[in-house]
């Protein structure tokens, strides 16, 4: 007897066959459309904390509205160039894009330990030509500056420059110095009285004999910002150099804190492309629209950190510009570090720094 059905002919074979066929027409739009998604979509580097909802307001979610590209920030590594160089080296993208310190983007294009960011082809569309290079358009700046409790200083002056913080007769008080030797070693010479234009490169018998003479005074070697922040909270230090930001945090949660903008030292920070990567033109998207001035002033409502768009303070309040490293008036005084000096001494002066800290 045959096995056709009485009305399409078709063998139960042939019917499961084509219910099959018509699943799998059904979910193949599905499954392209997912594919396409995850294509859309990038994954960067940055430091987290306050930068996640600074980012996530002024680029990420305006990126996706403007591009339809997702970008997922995560948190890496405090210094990530040794992950991203094997990342490059094994082909292995678990990051698309990373926010780099100029010093770290340096390192990782330094042509004797090969290059590992590709160019972002960008214009510098309004930001200063000297903070810019063909791998690196930064976003933000920041200072390295001295913070003081004013509690500790009540009814006179404080501390207003560096050698006022080696001068502990005339301003006693806890001190901390951050356990590694860039910011450090140019805060002991710039307080042996080095001129800023003299700073580099580093005289290191100079700043070592400087920190010679501090070291018995130092009650707390800090090893990151988030501990700046909480040591001038508790009052742990009456003293300390620290990234502003995170000095504003402490004041901004109540600790009777001030910034000392005098010779506090420039740094950048930016959106650069691992080499390679297979969404770099995302990625290149991405940078070119973090450019703009009006995105940049939006961050700073979450993060103390300046833009270095110039016209991005046309759409920063008055007052919230006052505590920005980038604003006119804390840049008169501000020293831009030699990131290029630090790209190729970073390694043999951390030795000798760490030999001294054990001595």
């Amino acid at each position: 007897m045959s096995k056709t059905g009485p009305i399409t002919g078709m063998t139960r074979r042939g019917l499961l066959g084509s219910v099959a066929a018509a699943s799998a027409m059904v979910s193949a739009p599905a499954i392209r459309s997912a594919a396409a998604q995850a294509n859309r979509r990038i994954v960067v580097r940055d430091p987290g904390g306050p930068y996640t909802p600074g980012f996530t307001a002024a680029f990420y979610e305006p990126f996706k509205k403007a591009t339809g590209i997702e970008v997922v920030g995560v948190v890496g590594q405090h210094d990530p160039v040794s992950y991203i160089k094997s990342m490059v080296e094994a082909r292995n993208y678990v990051w698309d894009g990373a926010l780099l310190n100029q010093a770290s983007h340096d390192v990782l294009m330094d042509p004797k330990t090969g290059l590992f960011l590709e160019e972002h082809r960008s214009s510098p569309g309004g930001i200063p030509e000297k903070y810019v290079t063909p791998t690196f358009m930064p976003v933000l700046a920041l200072q390295t500056v001295l913070a003081f409790r004013s509690d500790a200083f009540s009814g006179k002056s404080g501390p207003a420059s560096w050698a006022d913080f080696w001068n502990v007769k005339d301003f006693p008080g806890r001190r901390s110095l951050r356990k590694h030797p860039q910011d450090t070693l140019e805060q002991a010479l710039l307080a042996d009285g080095v001129p800023a234009d003299k700073l580099y490169p580093l005289d290191l018998d100079r700043a070592f004999k400087s920190l010679d003479r501090l070291k018995k005074d130092v009650q707390i070697w800090w090893t990151g910002g988030a501990q700046t922040s909480q040591l001038l909270k508790t009052r742990e230090v009456d003293l300390c150099p620290t990234w502003n930001a995170r000095a504003q945090a402490a004041i901004d949660e109540g600790a009777p804190a001030k910034i000392v903008w005098n010779q506090g030292l420039l740094g950048t920070e930016g959106f650069c492309i691992l080499k390679g990567g297979p969404k770099a033109d995302l990625v290149r998207e991405f940078v070119a629209f973090t450019r703009d001035p009006e995105r940049q002033a939006v961050y700073t409502k979450y993060l103390s950190y300046g833009p270095v768009h110039p016209d991005a303070y046309k759409y920063i309040d008055a007052e919230r510009a006052k505590a920005l490293p980038t604003s006119p008036e804390n840049l008169k005084t501000a020293i831009q570090i030699d990131t290029k000096y630090w790209g190729e001494a970073k390694d043999r002066v951390l030795e000798r720094f760490n030999t001294w800290l054990l001595g």
